[in-house]
């Protein structure tokens, strides 16, 4: 036999000896691992499969929940692309500043008083326990299992840290809509302080009377993903703060309203895109535990509504204005995405398209209506997200499938929530569920433009709300921040602007 192969196989067979040397040895350390178990649990003959597979349980619900609260933190970006791209390029420092800081405030005030307004044990208008997130619970048990101070979570089987994050997410989102109806003449500051207002005292208390267990959930007003929670606050948050600021210098003169056009609709869409994505998680992860059925419809219902509210917005927007016009799609699409926030849980995916395709309609017809009133929303905030969530909101009631009926026989959509809508034959229980959505929708609107107009009103008082005319013609990004957005890159459209005195 020649050398070299007599080299190999000594080679090969050194390393068998040592394989087959290795597997006693593991055999023995994997049954001293099992003796060590047994006697450490020697009190314990018999693992409960139930209560093995109710740990699975949680720990899918955990993932599943953070996996959607990342999602949701992620449509901090699509904002932030999304109101940028929409308003001009000497705005676009404060604008991102804006929805950075947005959510660190948000963390902050919510974590030590806003989700025990929100969700902590107390009366039926407000949460008194649980600041700080301080206080007894022992989540993820749930039921008679579970103790603590915030029962109107205790049915989710996710630890609270897991339950925090995602309402931390969903709050964040309220303080980013205000973003966009204010921009390009707000004081840095004055929008620092409203946020802390906003998600600290408005957002949790009108929060609390829906998903913490107060008046109106007791009532039976039944709102799935923020439809009236989140988007309507923000937008009516958004809309008081609008009239105050009154309008941009030359949007609006001798009674006609002038274009003012964002400088970068590539950055809009991106946005689009991202916020589009982001929704997956807010509606999906609504849920709050890995419920397959649950997800699976919901993402159905959420991407069919968003679809049609571009189509619906688009073709209004080509027989109103002559063309297609590309921020009307986004802005279509997104009116989709909070029209069925509330509803989404409850429909079937073809009536999820009929009201995605109303909302693309109605946010078209919705921004034409505030502009013709002079409220000046430079990225079409108030329309989407006040108007969408009001129209969702109340298409609960509408297209609601019901209480223990089979979705195409493939098992029930839902056990608890409104009744059978009134178009799909809900009779007396219909009208009685529309009732309950608009006296909800109601409470809450008023609630907060009451808030927000002491809020805005005190922080003009104070510090003031609009920055001076020379500061808005010279730029935010200059003028509140000292800095550009693209040094040393000036578009010809933005050196019009300043000739005009825009």
């Amino acid at each position: 036999m020649p050398h070299q192969k007599r080299v190999k196989l000594k080679k090969i067979f050194r390393k068998f000896s040592l394989i087959f040397c290795l597997i006693p040895g593991i055999i023995i350390l994997l049954f001293s691992i099992e003796v060590s178990i047994a006697q450490s649990t020697n009190a314990v003959t018999e693992i409960s499969s139930n209560k093995f597979s109710d740990t699975i349980q949680v720990g899918l619900n955990t993932i599943w929940v953070v996996v959607a609260g990342c999602l949701i933190f992620f449509m901090n970006g699509g904002f932030a692309m999304l109101e940028a791209g929409f308003c001009r390029q000497k705005n676009t420092v404060n604008i991102l500043a804006k929805n950075l800081i947005a959510f660190a405030i948000t963390t902050v005030i919510f974590w030590a008083i806003g989700f025990g307004l929100m969700f902590g044990n107390g009366t039926e208008f407000f949460g008194l326990q649980g600041f700080f997130l301080q206080g007894i619970d022992n989540s993820p048990n749930i039921g008679e299992a579970y103790q603590g101070i915030f029962e109107s979570l205790s049915q989710i089987a996710v630890p609270l840290e897991g339950k925090f994050f995602f309402q931390l997410v969903i709050a964040g989102i309220a303080a980013t809509i205000v973003s966009g109806a204010v921009a390009e003449r707000i004081k840095f500051l004055a929008f620092f302080l409203f946020t802390l207002g906003l998600t600290g005292i408005s957002y949790p208390i009108t929060g609390h009377w829906i998903w913490g267990g107060g008046w109106l959930s007791q009532m039976g007003f039944w709102d799935f993903a923020g439809g009236t929670v989140v988007h309507s606050v923000g937008g009516w948050a958004g809309l008081v703060g609008s009239v105050l600021l009154e309008p941009r210098i030359g949007k609006y003169r001798e009674g006609l309203s002038f274009a003012l056009p964002g400088h970068n609709l590539p950055l809009t869409t991106l946005g689009c895109f991202i916020l589009w994505l982001g929704w997956f998680g807010l509606n999906g992860g609504s849920s709050m535990a890995a419920d397959s059925q649950t997800i699976t419809h919901v993402l159905l219902t959420t991407n069919m509504a968003a679809a049609m509210g571009a189509i619906g917005a688009t073709l209004t927007a080509w027989r109103y204005f002559g063309k297609p016009d590309l921020s009307v799609m986004i802005n279509g699409i997104l009116g989709g995405l909070v029209s069925i926030s509330a509803p989404c849980r409850f429909v079937t995916i073809g009536w999820a398209g009929i009201i995605g395709l109303i909302a693309g309609v109605l946010m078209v017809l919705s921004v034409d209506f505030f502009d013709k009133m002079q409220i000046d929303d430079p990225v079409g905030a108030i329309s989407v997200h006040l108007v969408g969530g009001m129209w969702g909101t109340l298409a609960v009631s509408l297209f609601a499938l019901g209480p223990d009926v089979s979705l195409n026989g493939n098992g029930i959509l839902y056990t608890n929530g409104p009744a059978r809508g009134i178009l799909l034959g809900g009779g007396f229980m219909g009208f009685q569920q529309l009732f309950i959505q608009l006296l909800g929708f109601a409470s809450v609107s008023c609630f907060t433009v009451i808030v927000s107009g002491l809020i805005w009103s005190l922080i003009r008082m104070t510090v003031g709300l609009r920055v001076s005319s020379e500061a808005e013609l010279k730029g935010l990004d200059l003028s509140e921040h000292g800095l550009h957005a693209y040094h040393g890159f000036v578009l010809k459209h933005d050196v019009n602007q300043k000739q005009r005195g825009l």
